[in-house]
């Protein structure tokens, strides 16, 4: 059963289930089986680095 883990900000759960139908359907069609598992994994941005700073500093510099 092939997974499809996906990282990044925090979207709303319309988004999320746009995205989980998208990715299985592509995923089915080029695996040519109908069990995909789809993980959304969020990541606020007080939790990510760039560059040596959170990201939610890089954004309040913009």
């Amino acid at each position: 059963m092939p997974t499809i883990i996906v990282e990044g900000p925090p979207i709303s759960v319309e988004k999320k289930r746009e995205l989980v139908k998208r990715f299985t359907e592509v995923a089915s069609e080029i695996y040519g089986i109908n069990h995909i598992t789809v993980l959304i994994k969020e990541n606020p941005s007080e939790n990510v680095g760039i560059n040596g700073e959170l990201l939610l500093d890089f954004k309040k510099k913009r």
